[in-house]
C-alpha cells in the first residue's frame, strides 16, 4: 500500500502538529505521521507536568491558524507580570503588561492542550489526514520527493518529508544529519504545586547557585515550576520524601509565594545545547526541537519551534501559490537562511545568561546585579528586552507577527 501526500510532517506535537495545520489550511495535502493520537480528554484533578510559556508572537500564530478558541477553552493562564531575582546578589527585573500594548505578556499553557487544540484544528480540514501507525524504518529518495517506509512495510510518498520528531530526531539521524553540542550537567525538575500566596497572574524566577527556579502561573490556581539543578540533585530531589521535598523548595523560593503546601508527581529531564548542522537535505526539512534545543531559563524552546512552524507555513504556501516544487532547493534554502541564524542567536543568549549566572563570586555578582537594576530602572531597554522576549521583534514571518485585534 503506498499513501501519497504533498507533504509529510513526522511527529504530532506542538511544532509539528502547527506545520501539519498550516499547511492544510494552504490547501496543501498534508499528512501528519505519529506514534499514537494525543488525548483530547483527561482527568481534570492536577495539570500536565510539561507546560509552555507561549509569547504574544506565538500567540499570534495559534490564533492566526484557528487554533486559539479551542486551546482557550481547555484552559490557559494569562501572566501580566514578570518578576526576576538574582538570589545571590540585590539585581531585579520586574516587566509588567501595561507598559506594553498587551494586557498579557503572555500565557501559560499544559502542552497538552495545546496539542489537543492543533489536533482538534488539523482533523477539521479537507487536506490534512492523520496517521497514527508504527514507526518510520526508512527514508529514501524517490523521483517526486521521499518514500518512507513504516515498519508495517507500508509506504508513504511526499514531495516534501518536514521532521518534527523531537531532539533525539529518528528522521534527523536516518537523513545523516550531525549535530554540535554539548550537555550542560543538569537537568530541568518540574512538577505543580500549590502554594500559601497567590502567584498573582506572575511569572517568578530566582537564580540560584545551581541554576534558576521558576514558578509559573497555572489557571487553577496553582504553580508549575521548573527548577533547573546539578544532575546528583535534581536526583535527589526527585527521590526524596514530599515533606523533605516541600521544606527544600520553600527555602529555596524564599517565600516568594509563601509556604509551598502540596506537590504533585515530580519528574527530570536532562538540559542541553543542541544545533544541526544543517536544517534542509533533499526534499527534507527540520523542525523545533528536531533542530535546535537550548536551556529553559527563559521559555524560548517552543516559541522558537513555532517561528520554524510558521515560516516554513509561508514559504510553502508562497511555492504552493507559484506551483514551485514544496522540496525544491529554492524554498528549502530560504527556510534554513530564514530560521537557523535567529535560532542561534536565541540559543547563545540563553547559553550566556546560564554561564552568566552560574558565576558566584561576589564582584561578579553585585556587577551583575548592578546591570539588573540598570535594566530594570530603564524604560528604553525594558522596552526592548520586553518585545524580543514577547516575540515581537523585526522579521517575523507573517503569522508571528500579525498584531491581536
Amino acid at each position: 500500500m503506498i499513501d501519497q501526500y504533498e507533504v509529510v510532517v513526522v511527529g504530532g506535537g506542538i511544532v509539528g502538529a502547527t506545520v501539519a495545520c498550516g499547511l492544510a489550511r494552504a490547501g496543501i495535502s498534508v499528512g501528519l505521521l505519529n506514534k499514537d493520537d494525543p488525548p483530547r480528554i483527561w482527568s481534570q484533578v492536577g495539570c500536565d507536568l510539561r507546560v509552555s510559556a507561549l509569547t504574544q508572537g506565538s500567540v499570534n500564530i495559534m490564533q492566526a491558524l484557528g487554533a486559539w478558541p479551542e486551546i482557550v477553552r481547555r484552559g490557559v493562564s494569562p501572566y501580566r507580570d514578570m518578576r526576576v531575582y538574582d538570589g545571590a546578589g540585590h539585581g531585579c527585573l520586574h516587566f509588567d503588561s501595561a507598559e506594553t500594548h498587551f494586557q498579557e505578556l503572555g500565557f501559560i499553557v499544559e502542552n497538552r492542550v495545546i496539542v489537543a487544540g492543533l489536533w482538534d484544528l488539523f482533523e477539521s480540514f479537507e487536506r490534512g489526514e492523520s496517521i497514527c501507525t508504527d514507526p518510520v524504518v526508512a527514508i529514501a529518495p524517490h523521483n517526486l520527493g521521499r518514500q518512507l517506509t513504516l515498519r508495517s512495510g507500508r509506504c508513504i510518498k511526499a514531495e516534501l518529508v518536514i521532521a518534527a520528531d523531537g531532539q533525539h530526531s529518528v528522521m534527523r539521524s536516518q537523513m545523516g544529519i550531525g549535530v554540535q553540542g554539548w550537555p550542560y550537567h543538569q537537568q530541568g525538575l518540574v512538577t505543580t504545586v500549590s502554594t500559601a500566596k497567590s502567584h498573582q497572574r506572575t511569572a517568578w524566577q530566582r537564580f540560584l547557585e545551581q541554576g534558576p527556579l521558576a514558578f509559573l502561573p497555572l489557571h487553577n490556581g496553582q504553580s508549575s515550576i521548573v527548577w533547573t539543578l546539578e544532575t546528583a540533585s535534581a536526583k535527589a530531589y526527585t527521590e526524596c520524601s514530599e515533606g523533605d521535598f516541600l521544606a527544600a523548595l520553600t527555602k529555596a523560593s524564599d517565600g516568594l509565594l509563601g509556604e509551598i503546601t502540596a506537590v504533585g508527581t515530580r519528574a527530570a529531564f536532562p538540559l542541553n545545547f543542541q544545533h544541526a548542522n544543517s536544517y534542509t537535505a533533499e526534499a527534507f526539512a527540520l523542525v523545533g526541537d528536531a533542530a535546535h534545543t537550548m536551556h529553559p531559563l527563559a521559555g524560548q524552546g517552543a516559541n522558537a519551534g513555532l517561528l520554524d512552524a510558521a515560516a516554513m507555513i509561508e514559504l510553502l504556501a508562497q511555492a504552493k501559490e507559484r506551483r514551485r516544487p514544496l522540496g525544491g532547493q529554492q524554498v528549502l534554502r530560504r527556510y534554513e537562511r530564514w530560521r537557523k541564524g535567529d535560532n542561534l542567536i536565541m540559543m547563545t543568549a540563553m547559553d550566556l545568561l546560564k554561564r552568566m549566572y552560574g558565576v558566584h563570586e561576589q564582584p561578579f555578582v553585585q556587577l551583575r546585579s548592578l546591570g539588573m537594576n540598570v535594566i530594570n530602572n530603564s524604560r528604553l531597554l525594558k522596552k526592548m528586552f520586553n518585545q524580543y522576549a514577547m516575540g515581537l521583534r523585526s522579521g517575523l514571518p507573517t503569522l508571528a507577527s500579525k498584531e491581536l485585534g
